[in-house]
């Protein structure tokens, strides 16, 4: 989980994380890791004084560098702790991610899937406490960016609530490097579509409800600079071919 300024949400998150860890127990070991993007709050301190029990670690950046950054120094700290029958969440730092969902998540990745995404765009998703104009720009970028790079059959290309096979992930940095991303802005989800879809790893989606009014304080997302992001993928989508067809 990448997080920058969550100070305000830290309490409800930690909650979430304990409900979590309680949830899966029973079947799974669950670790948490917080990459801390340059918070200048009390992000950091109020993380270690909340967690208890959890089994946390924090990866701090000196500066803010963006979420796309955050998962780079994440999937890189996965890589050499992975092991092929593990799980991989990756969610909101300001508990928008509904962690209610995630057992449903798994059983359909049990069903053979490598990657499950959480969608707010499929039937019986949707938005609470979102305003008219970033939902339409939302839209409107979704649909652009999946038609511009030819991304087929998913609903939602950029949500961070994602469940990962290992072996995806581990194929991934196999492919494109221990971070897997280059992106540092919240593009960098499209960029992982991407190269999933390159791979050709199985993809399923669950609905998913995302209500902003979860979220203490603002959104870090500044749409038209992430627009931008989207279209500026375009760029890279021959040298990431090439990759692919070297691995």
């Amino acid at each position: 989980m990448p997080v920058f300024n969550e100070a305000l949400n830290i309490n409800d998150l930690f909650d979430a994380f304990s409900s979590l860890a309680k949830e899966l127990s029973s079947v799974f070991s669950v670790s948490f890791i917080l990459v801390d993007d340059g918070s200048s709050d009390d992000t950091v301190r109020l993380a270690s004084e909340s967690a208890g029990d959890l089994d946390l670690s924090v990866l701090q950046h000196d500066v803010n560098k963006g979420p796309g950054a955050a998962f780079a120094t994440g999937f890189s700290h996965l890589a050499g702790l992975l092991s092929t029958d593990d799980w991989v969440i990756t969610m909101e730092g300001d508990n928008t991610s509904r962690h209610e969902l995630i057992q449903q998540m798994l059983v359909r990745a049990k069903e053979g899937f490598d990657v499950v995404l959480a969608s707010p765009y499929m039937y019986g998703g949707g938005f609470t406490q979102t305003s008219f104009l970033r939902k339409l720009l939302s839209s409107g970028a979704n649909l652009v960016v999946k038609d511009l790079l030819d991304i087929q059959g998913i609903l939602t290309v950029s949500s961070f609530f994602r469940l990962y096979r290992a072996d995806a992930l581990l194929r991934m940095q196999k492919t494109f490097g221990p971070g897997i991303v280059e992106r540092n802005g919240f593009e960098s989800m499209v960029e992982m579509v991407m190269k999933m879809a390159m791979l050709r790893l199985s993809i399923s989606e669950v609905a998913m409800q995302l209500d902003s009014s979860r979220r203490k304080g603002k959104s870090k997302m500044k749409i038209f600079r992430t627009i931008r992001g989207y279209l500026s993928l375009w760029r890279s989508k021959s040298k990431w071919f090439a990759l692919v067809k070297e691995a």
